[in-house]
């Protein structure tokens, strides 16, 4: 992928998530986001080393990682907003995020539980004989959960091609890391004799080298990698803390994060004029985008048993 295209996945998620906020505070979303800002290279440079058919499972701070996979912007506002033409019919909304036609097995608001679905999808791939690898996106907080350490053993065990992505923003919450996660991260995924390494998160170009290196491990039939990406929640945990203002983190903290704004890291690799040409690109279709999700309709209540259950015919 060139430096134009990283720069404009990231661009295109960071714009995303402000725009996510502006509805969040005008009413258009209600109950609130986990901002995924100043983590965008992640998403961007994992994404970009996946095929088509290669499998994602997300978080609840999981917008970048969709978007980056390739979702249509205007299914997903949409689907924030609660609409008919969200990306699951605004059943799922922020937390929830699916479509398994881009091989988004979903966000999953459980922290640490995905691990064990992307091992799973992964496995069954193979074992059909399918050249596919799945990546789990998860957070530092998600370390201390026995289901991912259970996921770690099995695809050790079985030589499974999915790659563990934890990005490691310092914080589950409010809670720092260091006050949470005895050892270190790479030495859990280490016990399970999983290769593992810890890389600048900040950047775009960095990180699609690391995730490069281990699909190809994967699909080599050479088992998982873990990858601890470093990187910096730059906006709140949760909307919620635009109204609260906590103080867990030191402005002097929060400076030496915007310092390394993947944004800028990346942009910075562009000419003048061909960042202002994505910029653009980028704000036309998320105008586009926003207006569309806002002239959707909302789903009818008499509705809202649907989509609960499989019907006998799929079960069959």
């Amino acid at each position: 992928m060139s430096a134009v295209d990283l720069y404009r996945t990231v661009r295109l998620i960071r714009r995303f998530e402000e725009r996510a906020i502006e509805f969040v505070r005008s009413g258009e979303i209600v109950g609130g986001i986990h901002p995924y800002i100043g983590e965008e290279a992640v998403a961007a440079g994992v994404c970009a080393a996946l095929r088509p058919e290669d499998l994602i499972t997300s978080t609840h701070r999981g917008h970048g990682h969709v978007l980056a996979k390739g979702v249509n912007p205007a299914r997903m506002f949409a689907e924030l907003m609660g609409r008919e033409s969200g990306l699951n019919k605004g059943r799922g909304g922020s937390m929830h995020a699916a479509d398994f036609s881009l091989g988004i097995l979903g966000a999953n608001a459980i922290v640490g539980a995905a691990g064990s679905i992307a091992t799973g999808a992964a496995w069954a791939h193979r074992r059909r004989g399918r050249d596919v690898v799945a990546v789990s996106f998860f957070g530092d907080g998600a370390m201390n959960e026995g289901m991912l350490l259970e996921a770690f053993n099995l695809a050790a065990l079985w030589q499974v091609p999915v790659l563990f992505v934890c990005e490691n923003n310092g914080y589950a919450t409010t809670m720092p890391v260091a006050g949470a996660v005895a050892g270190s991260i790479t030495g859990r995924a280490k016990a399970f004799g999983i290769p593992a390494f810890t890389i600048d998160g900040q950047d775009p170009e960095k990180v699609l080298a690391a995730t490069t290196a281990a699909v190809d491990r994967a699909r080599a039939g050479k088992g998982p990698t873990f990858l601890e990406c470093l990187t910096h929640r730059l906006d709140a945990h949760h909307t919620f803390e635009h109204r609260t203002r906590l103080t867990y983190r030191s402005a002097d903290e929060l400076s030496a994060g915007w310092s390394r704004d993947p944004v800028e890291i990346q942009g910075a690799r562009l000419t003048a004029d061909d960042r202002e040409a994505v910029n653009a690109e980028v704000e036309a279709l998320l105008d586009a985008a926003a207006g569309i999700a806002l002239g959707s309709a909302h789903p009818d209540p008499a509705a809202a048993l649907e989509y609960l259950y499989a019907s006998p015919e799929v079960m069959h």
